[in-house]
C-alpha cells in the first residue's frame, strides 16, 4: 500500500489526510502538540463551563467549501448555528452598519446605498458555489466560470478604500471597510478588496455561523473521518527532518514555508528555497477572552443581536489603524473584532455568564500589551462593559505564535495578503503545492486559496500529490 504522512493537524492537514485516505493511501497524521486541530479548537479559558474558541470561530467558508460539501457533516455531528444578525459595525453616533444573511434586508438598511449593495453582492451570493469552484483553487488557471470570475476579478483588483468610496452612507462604508480589514493589509493597496468581497458574499450565501458546542467539534469530526477511512493520528510527534519519514511515498506539510525549509533542509532545490525565504508574513492578532456577566451594554441595539461586531469607527478610522499595523506601529484605536458566539449557541454560557471572544490587529511580532486597548475600544461603543467583566484570558501575538507554529509572529493568516501573495501563494507556478522535493507537498494556508476554515488548501495539495503518484 502507498504510504502517506501529513505533518500538522490543522483543518488543511486533516482535509489532506481525508482525501489521501479516500484515494486508498495508508495515512498517518503527525502533530507536535497534544491537541489536534491547530487554530480550530475550544476550551474553558475563563470560567468553568464557558466554552471559548481558541482561534477560528465564525466559519463562513466551511458552510459552502467544496471539501466540506463532500463530507456528511451532519452525520459526523457538526451543526452550524447563526446569531440573529451576522455582523454589526457601530459608529460613534450610535448608529451601525448591519449585515444580514438576506442581501435585500441588508440593502434596505443602507438607504441610498441599498441598490448598489444589492447589485454588487447579490450576483456573487446567488452563484456562490460557482464562485468557490474557481477561487478555492489556484488562480493561475482557466476558470470554470469565466464571466463570473471576470466580474469578481475586476472588483477584487481594486483597493478596499477605492471600492468603499462607491458608497455614500457612513454605515455602508464603515461596514465594508471592517470586512475588508479581515485581510490584515493596507486598505489602500491594490486587491485589498478581494477578501472583503468573498466574506460579504459568503455572508449573503450562507451566513457567518459558529459550530454548535465550539470549534473543537468540527476538528473532532474531521479526526473521526480520518479514522473511519483507516488513517491514524499521532500527537506529540515533532518532525524536524523529512528523512525521519523514510518509508513515505507522499508527505504533505501543513506548515509555514519557513518551517518547510527547516524540515526539508538541503533536499529542497535552491529556487524553491529562495521563494520560501521571500515569503512574507503580515500583521498579528492579540486575543482576549472575557467572561461577562450578562449582555454587553452596546449603545447600538443591533450590536446586541450580532454574532460578530467590528469595532473601528468610520471607514477612514479603520484604514488608518490598518495602515499603522502594516507599518509596524500599534494603532491607538486598533481595529477590533468581538465575537458573541453564545447568541448563536447559548449552550456555551453558564447562567448569567457569557463567553466573549475578541482580538485586535497589532504589528507583526509585537510584544506590547494590548488588552487595555481592546477593552477601551469595546467601552467606546458599549459604555459600562468594563464593569461586566468577571475574568479574562489573554493570548498575546507571540502567545499565538507559540501555540501554533504556523502563526509566525502572531500572523493568524499564515502569510501577508499582498497582491503578489494573493496571485501566487507561496510562489507563482503551475503547482503551488510542490516543494521541489519528490513526493513532498505544502498544504497549509500559505497555499491557495489561503486563510480560512475551508480545508481546500489541504484537499488541493492532496489532489496534486495523487496526480503525481
Amino acid at each position: 500500500m502507498t504510504v502517506a504522512y501529513v505533518v500538522g493537524s490543522g483543518p488543511n492537514g486533516l482535509a489532506a489526510a481525508i482525501e489521501l485516505a479516500r484515494a486508498g493511501l495508508e495515512v498517518t497524521v503527525l502533530e507536535s502538540h497534544w491537541r489536534v486541530g491547530g487554530a480550530v479548537g475550544s476550551a474553558e479559558l475563563t470560567h468553568d463551563g464557558l466554552v471559548h474558541d481558541l482561534g477560528a470561530s465564525f466559519v463562513p467558508l466551511a458552510v459552502r467549501s467544496p471539501f466540506f460539501r463532500s463530507l456528511d457533516l451532519d452525520a459526523l455531528g457538526v451543526r452550524f448555528r447563526h446569531a440573529p444578525i451576522e455582523l454589526a459595525h457601530p459608529l460613534d453616533d450610535g448608529s451601525a452598519g448591519v449585515l444580514h444573511r438576506d442581501v435585500s434586508k441588508t440593502a434596505e438598511g443602507f438607504g441610498t446605498d441599498g441598490a448598489l449593495w444589492r447589485n454588487v453582492f447579490g450576483p456573487f451570493a446567488n452563484r456562490f458555489d460557482d464562485l468557490l469552484d474557481d477561487v478555492m483553487h489556484p488562480l493561475l488557471r482557466v476558470p470554470r466560470h469565466p464571466a463570473l470570475m471576470a466580474r469578481f476579478g475586476m472588483l477584487a483588483a481594486q483597493s478596499a478604500t477605492h471600492f468603499g468610496r462607491s458608497f455614500r452612507t457612513d454605515q455602508a462604508r464603515a461596514l465594508w471597510s471592517g470586512v475588508a480589514a479581515h485581510a490584515f493589509t493596507d486598505l489602500e493597496a491594490r486587491a485589498s478588496s478581494a477578501i472583503g468581497l468573498m466574506l460579504v458574499s459568503a455572508a449573503h450565501a450562507g451566513g457567518w455561523p459558529v459550530v454548535e458546542g465550539g470549534a473543537q467539534v468540527l476538528t473532532d469530526a474531521l479526526v473521526r473521518k480520518v479514522v473511519q477511512l483507516g488513517g491514524r493520528i499521532e500527537t506529540g510527534r515533532t518532525v524536524t527532518d523529512v528523512r525521519e519519514l523514510s518509508d513515505a511515498d507522499v508527505v504533505l506539510l501543513d506548515v509555514a514555508p519557513s518551517a518547510a525549509i527547516g524540515i526539508l533542509h538541503d533536499a529542497i532545490p535552491s529556487k524553491r528555497r529562495r521563494a520560501f525565504d521571500r515569503y512574507r508574513h503580515g500583521p498579528a492578532a492579540y486575543k482576549v477572552d472575557f467572561a461577562v456577566d450578562g449582555e454587553i451594554p452596546w449603545r447600538s441595539e443591533e450590536c446586541g443581536r450580532a454574532g460578530v461586531v467590528h469595532l473601528g469607527g468610520t471607514a477612514e478610522d479603520v484604514a488608518e489603524a490598518e495602515k499603522s499595523v502594516v507599518g509596524g506601529r500599534s494603532a491607538r484605536k486598533p481595529f477590533t473584532l468581538v465575537g458573541q458566539q453564545y447568541l448563536a449557541d447559548p449552550g456555551r454560557s453558564r447562567g448569567s455568564l457569557n463567553p466573549v471572544w475578541a482580538y485586535a490587529h497589532v504589528p507583526y511580532g509585537t510584544v506590547m500589551e494590548h488588552e487595555h486597548r481592546i477593552v477601551k475600544q469595546i467601552e467606546r461603543f458599549a459604555p459600562g462593559f468594563r464593569e461586566r467583566i468577571v475574568s479574562t484570558h489573554v493570548t498575546s501575538a507571540m502567545g499565538l505564535a507559540a501555540a501554533n507554529s504556523n502563526f509566525v509572529g502572531g500572523d493568524i493568516n499564515t502569510g501577508a495578503n499582498t497582491f503578489a501573495q494573493l496571485i501566487g501563494r507561496p510562489t507563482v507556478g503551475a503547482d503551488p503545492y510542490a516543494t521541489g522535493v519528490k513526493g513532498v507537498y505544502l498544504c497549509s494556508a500559505a497555499t491557495p486559496p489561503g486563510p480560512g476554515v475551508h480545508g481546500m488548501s489541504g484537499a488541493n495539495a492532496a489532489a496534486a500529490a495523487i496526480r503525481h503518484l
